[in-house]
């Protein structure tokens, strides 16, 4: 070959390199952009990070938990894991409607086989979204799949582009003058918040007067939430999973008397089993004065604990699940679990009591 071929064939190779080089340089200037603009949800507001720290999970579950706050704040699945060795995940979000939870649950259903999945019915009442960043913090943290798409088919509020969510930079990009700390400490991987999809909150705060309970022109609920709700139903049916349908005992916002006699009347025509725990706060021993850390909006820890292990109890008794504290590799992985666990409750307590917010529930004068 000849020097000017040789030196021809050295151009055409640089201009391939090029090629390639360039474009390759620019998605990586994008994706890192995206990785530092993309909230972290490290903050207060760390319900964000529910969606993708399932995927962290490296051994299976009995029971699968799906819903919005009335699942992540109140059910404890180390307490259950505790006292009668269930193994169990909360796939739960604030605000998340029905339509995301079956799509939750078709995901989570590529990884794993529960024996049961627990459906807060609470999303009942929500046949859409009313908040794009509840859609964000559900939708945000989903591996990409045909499921993804269609959770976001389902839940787009008006507005809203498909490729926000596709390239979330699009949506973020101004986020440039917000910019905090966390956004460069957890750039490239974050701590966990959760506790199996719990959020631990140990403060206190006492029952509090709730607005009356008001009127509505149609107690039936929305066709589009009876949809998915049978959607979850066959879906499990399918899969050979039983189902069951939870009430949170919660005082507010109001669980009218008509809504809960059509989720019975399911129930019964279904044949699933329904517990509204309502109707048992004497029975679990809840102590709204103690027991919740929003005025008895939700529970903290020490009321989703009581709750949990009136659940268990509930849960052995009409599924037989079995007790895997026995079993040397899950006792391994879920001592892990209970000491993250008892260490960020201990941390609370002393944060919270700091402030006085334990102070007046102290047995000590």
């Amino acid at each position: 070959m000849s020097v000017e071929n040789m030196g021809g064939e050295k151009i055409k190779r640089k201009k391939y390199i090029s090629y390639l080089i360039y474009p390759v340089i620019f998605f990586l200037i994008l994706y890192f952009l995206q990785r530092l603009f993309v909230p972290k949800y490290m903050g207060r507001v760390v319900e964000g990070n529910f969606t993708e720290e399932y995927y962290q999970e490296i051994s299976p579950h009995d029971v699968l938990i799906l819903g919005d706050c009335e699942a992540y704040e109140n059910i404890s699945p180390i307490t259950l894991w505790k006292n009668y060795g269930i193994t169990s995940y909360i796939r739960g979000n604030a605000s998340q409607l029905l339509s995301q939870s079956y799509y939750l649950l078709r995901d989570s259903l590529k990884t794993e086989t529960p024996k049961l999945v627990i459906l807060s019915i609470a999303a009942m009442q929500y046949p859409a979204q009313t908040n794009e960043s509840y859609n964000r913090m559900v939708l945000d943290g989903m591996r990409w799949s045909m499921d993804k798409i269609m959770a976001y088919r389902a839940s787009a509020m008006e507005g809203e582009h498909f490729l926000d969510y596709l390239f979330p930079l699009f949506r973020f990009h101004s986020r440039w003058k917000e910019l905090e700390a966390d956004d460069f400490r957890y750039f490239f991987q974050k701590k966990r918040v959760s506790h199996n999809g719990y959020y631990l909150r140990a403060d206190v705060r006492p029952l509090m007067e709730f607005p009356r309970e008001r009127r509505i022109i149609d107690y039936n609920f929305d066709p589009v939430c009876m949809e998915y709700l049978d959607k979850i139903r066959k879906l499990c049916e399918e899969k050979g999973i039983s189902l069951m349908l939870m009430k949170a005992p919660s005082l507010y916002p109001s669980w009218y008397e008509e809504w809960d006699l059509q989720i019975r009347n399911y129930a019964l025509k279904h044949r699933l089993h329904y517990l509204n725990a309502i109707d048992c706060i004497p029975e679990i021993g809840l102590d709204f004065q103690h027991d919740s850390y929003d005025g008895g909006l939700h529970m903290n820890i020490y009321g989703a604990e009581k709750l949990s292990d009136f659940l268990g109890k509930d849960l052995i008794k009409n599924y037989a699940l079995p007790d895997h504290r026995g079993e040397e590799v899950l006792q391994k992985i879920w001592a892990e679990k209970v000491e993250y666990y008892e260490k960020a409750r201990d941390e609370q307590e002393r944060e919270f009591s700091e402030y006085g917010y334990l102070k007046q529930f102290s047995d000590e004068p």
